[in-house]
């Protein structure tokens, strides 16, 4: 599986891992794993099924929930092959161009989710800041525009990292740190120069902290404007239809910050940390979107009612 040649090394096939110290329990393991995909997947094609159908529900909001549910489905199907393979066939092994093209989707798919994240934040702030204009501003068109436009930026970025990784001559090592492939972790088998990589998925993970901190600062604005609501009854309606999407940024952000370090500064983590720290990075955020909205969103909560009713 791993090819030498006098003047480079090839290596055909990368291992992932399930949980350390825990593989002979990988096959009931798999029993909360599988059931985290599945309700992830219900829940997102609900989310997608529910505004689609429901003409009330077609206001710009609930477009930029559309997007994140596309984003966290995205997130569970790129994941779920290796995640599922290992767990329940105990095959760890994937090809180095599967590999490559697993963390580009990704790394795709989590820059999409951060981009969209940041701009529900600036529709929360323009709602509150500017009710009147909101939906003169944010047409149906306009967030077609946006969609469209934070697809192709997210995939853009991300674009060269799959290349970059190819570029590289991989010695000896094959082992991988997570159940699935991250541009962060494949790197460190390289045994060639990989500056660009390391560059290049610096400005990557940059984006995506510049888009945590530009939330940051559309909550401080939002904030500002609250507080300068004259009634306490309004100050709490304008902030409870920020609650849902505070709970998606702190779900998302928390667990790739603690990655993000830990593969930066942790040399001496527990590996066990680290691999479940990664898996909580993707199963829990599209798990735990769609139940999040619907719990604190009532217009959707009201509809998936309804037609469960008339079931």
């Amino acid at each position: 599986m791993i090819i030498f040649n006098t003047s480079h090394v090839e290596i055909t096939t990368f291992f992932l891992v399930g949980i350390p110290g825990l593989e002979y329990a990988h096959i009931w393991i798999s029993i909360p794993i599988c059931s985290m995909y599945i309700i992830a997947i219900l829940g997102n094609c609900t989310i997608l099924f529910v505004i689609k159908t429901e003409p009330s529900l077609h206001e710009p909001m609930y477009y930029f929930l559309s997007m994140l549910a596309l984003s966290d489905l995205g997130l569970s199907l790129s994941s779920m092959p290796t995640v599922l393979r290992i767990f329940l066939f105990n095959a760890p092994g994937i090809s180095a161009n599967a590999c490559f093209a697993q963390e580009f989707f990704i790394h795709g798919f989590a820059v999409l989710e951060s981009s969209v994240l940041l701009i529900m934040s600036f529709d929360r702030f323009l709602a509150i800041h500017n009710p009147l204009r909101y939906s003169s501003i944010l047409t149906t068109v306009r967030v077609a525009q946006i969609g469209i436009v934070l697809s192709f930026k997210s995939f853009l970025l991300v674009l060269p990292l799959p290349f970059t990784l190819r570029s590289l001559k991989y010695c000896n090592k094959s082992q991988l740190s997570h159940s699935y492939c991250l541009h962060q972790d494949v790197m460190k088998l390289a045994c060639s120069n990989n500056q660009t990589n390391v560059i290049y998925g610096f400005f990557v993970a940059l984006w995506v902290m510049v888009a945590f901190m530009l939330i940051v600062v559309s909550y401080i604005l939002i904030l500002k404007t609250v507080l300068n609501i004259a009634s306490p009854k309004e100050q709490r309606k304008a902030l409870n239809t920020c609650v849902s999407h505070i709970c998606a940024v702190i779900i998302f952000y928390v667990p790739i910050i603690n990655l993000a370090t830990v593969h930066r500064f942790a040399r001496h983590v527990p590996p066990l940390f680290n691999v479940l720290m990664a898996n909580f990075h993707l199963l829990v955020p599209p798990l735990m979107n769609p139940i999040v909205y619907c719990v604190k969103t009532r217009q959707i909560r009201v509809i998936i009612v309804a037609k469960l009713c008339q079931k």
